[in-house]
């Protein structure tokens, strides 16, 4: 695992397929995503390379249930006593009461994802004893003020966050960066990709100024042209090849 320092408040942790992020108001910490299966202890000693504790970890924000996503949450919390927060149409599999849904693929995303399968850690999730259920709309208290923005697509309870404060977005998998040259492309393996391109107009209009993915490298300057680009279709569209998992 790569540990990457975005900003002076915010770190990339980079898994073999998927990664999160770190953000730190003060001494209190907030993890987005909790990567693949067996991640927790990887986490644990990403934080300590900050010089804090896993206990600061006070929440963990999962974006999506997929497993390169949720598959370390379970664990990283057992570690830390993090509360893990997942939107209310998720947070059932998150828990692991109910099996997710699988994605529709499009047949040239077969390849991708067989691929992407071979990367991931064996073995089920350790689930997280509890997942509190956030909506649309909802307010998480760090970075100034993080808002839950409910972007359905890639699963029916994904979410992004934006932090309007910092002008930092954190798209999950609805918006990923293409391998070649960074551009914002849409997620793929999506369960309904039409209601994914509407997601993604939702968040070229929210003025972010930096846009961190579920795969590839953040966009860190003039995030809201790069994804209006996209979504008004002058920028990436869905097609083409990408290295992005689940």
């Amino acid at each position: 695992m790569e540990l990457i320092e975005l900003l002076p408040r915010l770190h990339l942790l980079r898994f073999p397929v998927g990664q999160a992020y770190l953000w730190r108001d003060g001494d209190e910490l907030t993890l987005i995503d909790a990567g693949p299966v067996g991640a927790g202890r990887a986490i644990a000693e990403a934080v300590g390379e900050l010089g804090r504790a896993p206990q600061d970890v006070r929440r963990v924000v999962v974006t999506h249930f997929h497993e390169d996503h949720a598959g370390g949450a379970g664990e990283f919390a057992a570690l830390s006593g993090a509360e893990v927060l997942a939107h209310h149409l998720d947070a059932p599999v998150v828990r692991g009461e109910v099996p997710g849904p699988p994605p529709n693929f499009a047949d040239w995303e077969l390849p991708l994802h067989a691929e992407a399968v071979r990367n991931l850690p064996a073995g089920p999730p350790a689930p997280p004893r509890s997942v509190t259920g956030v909506t649309d709309g909802d307010v998480l208290d760090f970075g100034g003020g993080a808002r839950v923005v409910h972007v359905p697509g890639h699963t029916d309870g994904s979410i992004a966050l934006y932090l309007p404060a910092e002008g930092v977005l954190f798209t999950g998998d609805t918006v990923a960066a293409a391998p070649a040259d960074g551009t914002p492309m849409p997620g793929v393996f999506n369960l309904d990709l039409p209601r994914l391109l509407a997601s993604v107009n939702r968040l070229a209009g929210l003025g972010a100024e930096v846009a961190c993915f579920g795969h590839g490298d953040p966009v860190m300057t003039g995030a809201t042209t790069a994804l209006r680009a996209l979504a008004t279709g002058t920028g990436r569209q869905t097609g083409a090849p990408s290295d992005s998992g689940r």
